[in-house]
């Protein structure tokens, strides 16, 4: 008997949503079954890679520049595209959901760019997934507007004040369980970066920018490779220019930091540039060195600043390679939250963000992010300060950075050790960024700072390693399974008694603690705290 033909579009397994025949056109999810029937495999593939490479990497308890590519560094002639227009200035990007307030106040924002996030900082429910869709849609026809509880209204700004969105999918190992091709679930990177380029690539063109993207969680060259054959089909499909669709990639893997200019060459029709994030690294640093005892043991994760040695020679390599090959160097997050009710705290606060800004713009970056509306003002004033007009410092070559591979992975060299009170607020930011996650909250403030789906990784690995590694604390005590689960109580009753019982009922707090815990203790090391939270999401 022969084989059934491949399914013809992806089918829609949910309830129905608002609108939702505005994005799940029959046109739109043919183009999705295509995208999954062609790439798919190879996204498959793509995994599979990574566990094995990362087995190679338990065994030799080091990581290297690859030999194989030493051709690719050595040539001094390549560079990628030129940045279209709109993506010339980024001295200063916002990030955050695609929810509709955040639309309207990101795009009216005074930021260059807003990287409107369907990873890290959206919890990937159905309704997020396609109203966030929705929403982009209806900013690009200028049909969108916010009124606020408090009868507040927000509207856009003329169209010149707007920021440019860049939009970043989902990793390659999330898949989205509501939309099926042959039975299977459609991987998320495919679905949110073919809906937005099937929908928005003719009107972003027609209002004189294009579909533009962060690309998140890259463990290697290939996979940068695979994205580039997606944009290659997308354009042929749509029939738009080739090298219209642009893509900064997040270096936000240790294995990434070690294949810079490779990811660059395999996009560098459509490479804009590489960004320097800081929670996905260290979370990444811990999970590729699990095996490696006390040497890559990190402090507190406040503790491990940009100035760190090793995360200098990270950020001074990926400044070096980007203009070295011509494409933006993007500096990291601030994620301070300004308080109406303490300015002494605000004052400090806007002071460690100014100096860290500056920081950047002095070492050579083109341009950084901010998650609030009120930090676009302060960092824009670093980079001002040594852009003045120009849109970017790319001339600045680095050439005086030198890294080692070694460099990249000293982690010994930190001065800093956990500390229990490190303990303490890992566990309750954990515990209170994945109840709001299950809720359908992927941005949420939590002590004064934005905090997504990064932190609670980095938080629940810090607690895995500490116990892996029988850390002992500065009060004495050991990094234990029994110690964690006894400041995870407390935490739980500290969050019942702030709240109140009618709040603390209405939450899922208890069961954001058990994923806590199952995540932080098992002897077995979840690759990504999202896999099995998606599993309790609504």
């Amino acid at each position: 008997m022969p084989a059934p033909a491949p399914s013809p579009l992806a089918v829609v397994d949910a309830r129905p949503l608002a609108r939702q025949d505005e994005v799940l056109t029959d046109a739109a999810l043919t183009f999705l079954a295509e995208l999954h029937h062609r790439f798919t495999p190879r996204r498959d593939d793509a995994l599979a890679r990574r566990r094995e490479r990362r087995a190679e990497i338990a065994r030799a308890g080091t990581l290297d520049f690859l030999p194989e590519t030493a051709h690719i560094r050595a040539d001094p002639d390549w560079r990628v595209a030129p940045a279209p227009p709109a993506l010339e200035d980024r001295r200063v990007e916002i990030t955050g959901p695609t929810d509709r307030r955040m639309t309207v106040n990101a795009l009216n924002s005074g930021a260059r760019v807003w990287l409107a996030d369907f990873e890290d900082a959206s919890a990937p429910t159905w309704e997020n997934v396609v109203q966030g869709q929705l929403n982009l849609i209806d900013a690009f026809e200028r049909r969108i507007d916010f009124t606020s509880p408090e009868g507040k209204t927000y509207a856009l700004r003329p169209a010149e004040e707007l920021a440019t969105v860049v939009t970043r999918p989902r990793g390659w190992h999330l898949d989205e369980r509501h939309l099926r091709v042959d039975g299977r679930p459609v991987p998320g990177a495919l679905v949110d970066f073919g809906l937005y380029v099937f929908h928005n690539a003719r009107r972003l063109l027609d209002l004189g920018k294009g579909p533009y993207f962060y690309l998140p969680k890259l463990e290697s060259h290939h996979e940068a490779r695979l994205w580039n054959d997606v944009f290659l089909f997308a354009q042929e499909y749509l029939g738009i220019p080739r090298g219209t669709i642009r893509a900064t990639v997040l270096i936000e893997t240790i294995t990434a930091a070690y294949e810079m200019e490779e990811i660059l060459y395999e996009l560098r029709e459509h490479a804009s540039g590489l960004n320097a994030g800081r929670w996905d690294y260290l979370f990444s640093i811990i999970k590729t060195f699990r095996d490696g005892g006390s040497r890559f043991v990190l402090p507190d994760r406040n503790a491990v600043t940009m100035t760190a040695p090793f995360m200098r020679a990270y950020t001074e390599l990926l400044v070096r390679t980007c203009h070295r090959r011509g494409a933006h160097a993007i500096g990291g997050m601030a994620a301070f939250i300004p308080s109406r009710r303490d300015p002494e705290v605000n004052e400090v606060a806007f002071r460690k963000v100014k100096a860290d800004k500056d920081r950047e713009a002095r070492d050579g970056f083109d341009g950084s992010w901010v998650a609030h509306p009120d930090l676009v003002p302060v960092a824009r004033e670093s980079f001002d300060a040594v852009l003045g007009e120009r849109p970017h410092q790319k001339d600045r070559s680095r050439e005086d950075v030198h890294v080692t591979a070694e460099q990249l992975i000293d982690i010994a060299s930190l001065d800093a050790r956990p500390t229990y009170e490190g303990l303490r607020n890992a566990v309750g930011v954990g515990v209170r960024y994945i109840e709001a996650w299950l809720g359908g909250r992927g941005a949420v403030a939590i002590f004064h700072l934005m905090e997504d789906a990064a932190t609670a990784e980095i938080s629940r690995s810090q607690i895995w390693q500490w116990i892996d590694a029988g850390v002992v604390f500065d009060n004495g005590e050991k990094a234990t399974p029994e110690l964690v689960r006894r400041v995870a109580a407390e935490e739980l009753a500290a969050i019942r008694a702030e709240s109140g019982e009618e709040a603390f009922a209405a939450g899922r707090w208890q069961q954001a603690h058990d994923l806590l815990l199952t995540v932080a203790l098992d002897e077995d090391y979840a690759d990504f705290l999202t896999l099995p939270a998606y599993e309790l999401l609504d």
